[in-house]
């Protein structure tokens, strides 16, 4: 298997586990602090180094000491990082996910830590197996590297602008629901809606789409078939990082051959795996 690249976000990521959110003029003790190498694009490629796929990511850091330290993570991690952009005068990011009864997300996240068009180099994209774009950056810029693509494309999201033109390049989409209903245009509801909305966006170009379906499960659709995953027993401690470990686990199935049954199990089963812990680092190592 040559390189899979990803294409997303990357931000020091702080991890709170409280028994309860104080409220205004209240305090309460942290029972678990994690800090980690996140961001969703971060979290996939942490996820594919473990389950042995070569990967690169291309994302970006501040000129900061935060920013050193994320990469040298990341390649301790066994990501590669050559194509990782340090931006003068910019903070790296920082996102904090406070755990008690659900999760909420702080986020400083400057518009400097986006992705440029000038930071993409096509040659990184085009001697690739897979190229997984989140799409949480700009349009414009995933569809620079959509269109160098000489592998497989892997859209994880929906963007807010250019879908057809991107969807034109995708082999394979990943959504969840919210994302699912902007990408084919419809409210989803049960898991008939979701292979339907799944259908037609495949008219634009994508040959296997998965969305996430509230209350249902997963769905799967792809040229020859369908499989619909519900959901299943996992006790849910965090949510965070359930779908990039999916993706992850997505991308590299299809990529090593599996078919699209083996692959949408797998990617069930590293999600459901990640929910359990909290914070968005993956532990896959021996799935």
């Amino acid at each position: 298997m040559n390189d899979i690249v990803v294409m997303g976000q990357m931000a020091r990521d702080l991890v709170l586990v409280v028994d309860e959110v104080p409220g205004p003029g209240d305090v309460a003790p942290v029972r678990e602090r994690r800090e980690m190498l996140g961001g969703k694009g971060a979290n996939i490629a942490v996820a594919l180094a473990q389950l042995g796929a070569p990967v690169r990511l291309v994302g970006v850091v501040g000129d900061d000491e935060v920013g050193e330290r994320l990469i040298a993570r990341a390649a301790a991690d066994g990501i590669g990082t050559d194509a990782i952009v340090r931006r003068p005068n910019c903070p790296t990011g920082l996102i904090v996910d406070v755990v008690a009864d659900g999760w909420r997300y702080l986020e400083d996240l400057p518009d400097g830590v986006l992705l440029k068009e000038a930071d993409i180099t096509p040659e990184t994209f085009t001697r690739a197996d897979a190229v997984v774009l989140q799409l949480q950056q700009p349009p414009e810029v995933a569809l620079k590297a959509a269109r160098a693509a000489g592998g497989r494309v892997v859209l994880d999201g929906s963007p807010e602008r250019l879908r057809d033109e991107l969807l034109a390049c995708a082999d394979v989409v990943r959504a969840d629901h919210q994302e699912a209903e902007l990408l084919s245009g419809h409210k989803i509801t049960d898991a008939d809606e979701a292979i339907s909305a799944a259908r037609q966006v495949m008219e634009h170009g994508p040959g296997f789409v998965a969305f996430a379906v509230d209350g249902v499960g997963n769905v799967f659709v792809w040229d020859e078939g369908e499989l619909v995953v519900p959901l299943g027993d996992v006790e849910v401690v965090d949510t965070t990082g359930g779908g990039d470990a999916f993706v992850a686990a997505l991308t590299f199935a299809l990529t090593r051959g599996d078919g699209p049954q083996e692959a949408a199990r797998l990617a069930v089963k590293a999600s459901g795996d990640t929910v359990r812990r909290p914070g968005g680092r993956p532990d896959l190592t021996g799935l």
